[in-house]
């Protein structure tokens, strides 16, 4: 009996005795990703554009819009008179300046009456200005009309006096109140300048009417002229 307790305990503090050898689960370590690094990119330097003095070695140098004697004259330049050349045209012939008589503006003068302090090649290319239509100057002749009602229809004479500050393809046409619209008309500038359109219109009867001169290119510009008309039963 005392035999059969003692191996009973035994195998009892045999089996606590294997729980408690028996090790605990090893939990692994949460993953923690490796942050990427994203690389800079080197600054890239701009290139500073070329510009440099350049002297006038003539009397008197026109300076224009655009390269060439063409493009209408914007300042005058006399000899010894130091400027800041920044571009050319694609042959060399033509500098770009900066205009002391128009802050931060540009005129062209040509390479050949100036004397330059660096390499015009290094300057850059730039390319012929847009030429556009300054000015537009409209009148009727007669301005106003009152005559005898039995004396209509009434002739009206219309000019047009257009400025461009360089050659160009001028296109136009004419509207009427009436809603009558001419067909579009087309002239060249071979150089700046003005040049003269003109157009005629008959009224019918007494009322207020006005002409309309749409200039379509190079840019486009609207004038108007009124024309009242009355007449005497």
């Amino acid at each position: 009996m005392k035999r059969m307790l003692f191996l009973i305990g035994f195998l009892l503090f045999f089996l606590t005795g294997c729980n408690l050898a028996t090790s605990a689960p090893t939990v692994a370590p949460a993953f923690t990703p490796t942050p990427t690094q994203t690389a800079t990119p080197a600054p890239t330097s701009t290139p500073v554009p070329v510009e440099f003095a350049v002297r006038v070695n003539a009397e008197l140098v026109n300076c224009r819009f655009g390269p060439g004697t063409v493009y209408v004259l914007l300042n005058e330049f006399h000899r010894d008179q130091s400027l800041r050349a920044v571009g050319r045209n694609d042959p060399s012939t033509w500098l770009v300046v900066r205009d002391p008589g128009n802050p931060g503006g540009f005129c062209w003068v040509s390479a050949s009456v100036v004397e330059t302090q660096g390499q015009v090649s290094e300057l850059s290319v730039k390319p012929p200005p847009f030429v556009t239509v300054t000015d537009v100057i409209l009148r009727a002749e007669p301005n106003h009309i009152q005559v005898n009602c039995t004396q209509f229809p009434q002739n009206i004479f219309f000019e047009a006096q257009v400025t461009a500050n360089g050659p160009t393809l001028l296109t136009w046409k004419w509207e009427a109140s009436t809603g009558i619209t001419s067909e579009t008309e087309t002239m060249i500038f071979q150089e700046s300048g003005t040049q003269v359109i003109n157009h005629f219109y008959l009224v019918g009867g007494a009322n207020d009417y006005w002409m309309k001169l749409h200039i379509l290119t190079p840019n486009e510009t609207i004038k108007q002229v009124n024309i009242p008309v009355s007449c005497i039963p």
